[in-house]
């Protein structure tokens, strides 16, 4: 029977709009670092400290972000990290050196974290199973398209005036956004414009809804589900911490970029990372249409084809051709964003909706924990050994996390339903 209605696709239109915006707050600094490095006198390994400083906030606010959302809900609480960020982001550009860069990333950070805990939520209210790796991988291309459209942004900004201009332009569309969401997102329970085909079409493809129980961190931490999805988390979130902040300083380092450079050529690995996101959403119904799996082991095979994708950007340093590298590097950006989507959305799969975002949260926790301390690593031996080295590196925690998810995370987990499979 067709659905009539597409608010559902709407409203994860919304939420893609949040991701780009706060991914565009991000990306923005990498984008300028060669100029801020001129400007504001920081040298390659205090530039690491801004960005590791930003992912140790964004690290730790991880959980407390996603218990908040849970309990406030997603209209509320992601209404409140997104003016959040707006407004830091807008500091930034009053920064007179790299340590109060640091500060006011650090918080833009500990806003931000918001992002993917409050996205999957809403996922998870207004899409039914089958269609929720597809929504998920639309609001996940928000991340790479923020990195696409940073690079010419900050670019015609210096031009016209300052990096510091670049800054203002995004922390005030991101403050914009933040209104504009608590004015317009509500649960299909609670929207006026819903028509009550797609609400049914919506209710009847979740699980069904049984009495939400108060979230037990402490049991949450204990499951091995948690940890099949965590330590995957952990060990691939270096290679996107990396893309997002070190492209354009490698770029100039290996390769002699310059500014006129980044804004040719930088964003183009974000585009296939959109791309990734996009096509990744699709491929856990081909799997289960072509492989005959149910759902969870579709999304797994998913993340075994970015992992073996990932090996070819692990490889840039053996080519001397800064076109090979860029080509290389968009392989990397589509593999990441497709097993990332599909790591996000397990969390939807086996956790109930009333922990989604909780667990989330500390599964983002356990993944930004580690792109902390990579970035920590790039800023001490980029220098010395160069960048081509790490980035075999995090090649090799791609595959290493793929075997830890098929050990750890059972599709035959109490918790996870026969039922729920497109």
């Amino acid at each position: 029977m067709r659905t009539t209605g597409h608010l559902r696709w709407y409203m994860v239109s919304l939420v893609t709009l949040g991701t780009i915006l706060c991914y565009l707050t991000r990306n923005t600094i990498s984008a300028a670092a060669p100029t801020l490095q001129s400007d504001l006198h920081v040298t390659t390994q205090q530039y690491s400290y801004i960005i590791a400083v930003f992912s140790a906030c964004y690290t730790i606010a991880q959980p407390i972000v996603g218990y908040v959302i849970d309990s406030l809900g997603t209209k509320v609480g992601y209404t409140v990290f997104g003016v959040l960020w707006g407004i830091f982001c807008l500091g930034a550009s009053f920064a007179g050196g790299w340590k109060g860069l640091a500060v006011l990333r650090g918080l833009g950070g500990f806003a931000e974290s918001a992002m993917i805990p409050a996205g999957l939520k809403a996922v998870t209210e207004w899409f039914p199973d089958k269609e929720r790796s597809v929504a998920v991988g639309y609001f996940n291309v928000g991340s790479s398209m923020g990195a696409v459209i940073a690079p010419p942004l900050v670019a015609w900004a210096i031009y016209i005036h300052s990096w510091r201009l670049a800054f203002v332009i995004v922390g005030l569309a991101s403050v914009m956004w933040g209104i504009g969401w608590l004015l317009v997102y509500n649960r299909p329970s609670k929207s006026k414009s819903l028509s009550k085909e797609e609400y049914l079409y919506i209710t009847g493809g979740q699980p069904e809804k049984t009495q939400v129980e108060k979230v037990h961190i402490g049991r949450l931490l204990k499951q091995r589900k948690f940890w099949g999805i965590a330590l995957p988390r952990f060990l691939a979130e270096p290679a996107w911490g990396t893309f997002n902040a070190w492209i354009p300083l490698f770029m100039v380092h290996t390769y002699g970029f310059t500014l006129k450079d980044i804004a040719m050529f930088a964003w183009i690995p974000m585009l296939f990372a959109d791309m990734g996101c996009i096509i990744g959403g699709y491929l856990p119904g081909i799997f289960q249409k072509v492989f005959g799996v149910n759902i969870v082991v579709s999304r797994k095979l998913v993340v075994t084809m970015g992992a073996a994708m990932m090996l070819l950007p692990g490889m840039v340093g053996l080519f001397g051709s800064p076109f090979v590298a860029i080509a290389l590097l968009c392989v990397g950006g589509f593999a990441h964003q497709s097993l990332s989507g599909a790591l996000i959305t397990l969390s939807s799969d086996m956790f109930d909706p009333g922990e989604v975002a909780t667990a989330n949260g500390f599964t983002g926790m356990a993944a930004w924990t580690a792109s902390t301390l990579f970035a920590l690593v790039v800023g001490a031996l980029a220098d010395t050994i160069g960048f081509s080295p790490l980035f075999a590196v995090l090649s090799v925690f791609d595959v290493i996390g793929a075997v830890i998810l098929w050990t750890l995370l059972k599709s035959s987990d109490p918790t996870f339903s026969a039922e729920r499979t497109a």
